[in-house]
């Protein structure tokens, strides 16, 4: 029993790290109507960021999240500025296309600065562990799910309780109707991806201090953000929440019962049930 609670535990733990992950997806999705395939690659770079200034600087990396978001954001901004938001009307294949076009040039651009080497943000607390009910939680990975759910939470607070929430929500919801009431559409949305981009950069720090980073971490992790949002569902933060939860929690027995090579096999089939069962997520509304 007590070896349950633990794998529950750790499930939940990365199941909070999973639903920031992919709550820059979810939230992009939503409103611009663009699975970004990018994704995982953004939350690769942010664990760089983060990895370098920590080895070049030796400031502590919890410290640096809020730069590699900053990065992020910059840098999501300008992509969709500059590249999404020409095709941003047209078919949601071509930004599909795009997109993946993009994650494919982070990467091989990460692999050309970064090398194909496994990399691991340490600190020096690395190893310390929190005792809880007579099991044992690490400590980074025990602070990466409180920052992971504060910041979800946060995002949720905005959407639903600021102005400019309001006009997110109301542009995802009925383009028309937020133009007639004063909304401008293309800062709106590049404001949101680059919100978006900003969280994979956090996401891909805490990442780095739980995981290893390598520059084809991108496509796996898209495949996961993807799942999650699926079966959360894309209404409202919360359901991002719940996805990341389910899935690390079922990941987390998978591994123990199963074996490790059966993890994404496990997952990818919840997806598929989901899907199957409730096509909206397990939040989503049923029309």
């Amino acid at each position: 029993m007590q070896l349950l609670f633990q794998v529950l535990l750790n499930g939940v733990l990365q199941g909070g790290l999973f639903a920031l992950m992919a709550l820059g997806l979810s939230l992009v999705w939503g409103v611009l109507n663009i699975v970004n395939l990018a994704h995982g690659a953004f939350i690769m770079l942010g664990g760089y960021v983060v990895w370098v200034l920590y080895t070049q600087t030796g400031i502590d990396p919890f410290v640096l999240l809020p730069v590699a978001a900053l990065a992020l954001f910059v840098i999501g901004y300008a992509i969709q500025r500059g590249i999404l938001n020409l095709v941003i009307r047209g078919p949601m294949f071509n930004t599909l296309l795009i997109t993946f076009g993009l994650n494919v040039v982070l990467t091989y651009l990460a692999q050309i600065i970064f090398s194909a080497d496994y990399r691991t943000i340490n600190p020096s607390y690395a190893g310390r562990n929190v005792a809880f009910a007579g099991a044992t939680l690490p400590l980074v990975n025990l602070s990466a799910f409180v920052i992971a759910i504060a910041l979800t939470l946060g995002i949720w607070v905005l959407l639903l309780q600021t102005r400019m929430g309001r006009r997110i929500r109301a542009t995802a919801q009925n383009l028309v109707a937020a133009r007639l009431y004063g909304v401008e559409p293309r800062n709106l949305y590049a404001l949101t991806f680059a919100m978006g981009a900003a969280l994979a950069g956090v996401a891909g720090g805490l990442y780095g201090m739980v995981s290893q980073l390598n520059p084809y971490i991108g496509a796996t992790l898209t495949a996961k953000c993807f799942a999650i949002s699926i079966i959360g569902g894309l209404e409202s933060p919360l359901g991002v929440i719940v996805g990341g939860l389910v899935l690390g929690v079922v990941e987390a027995f998978t591994s123990l019962w199963l074996g490790s090579t059966f993890v994404d096999a496990v997952s990818f089939g919840l997806l598929v049930l989901v899907l199957i069962v409730r096509p909206t997520g397990l939040l989503g509304r049923t029309v």
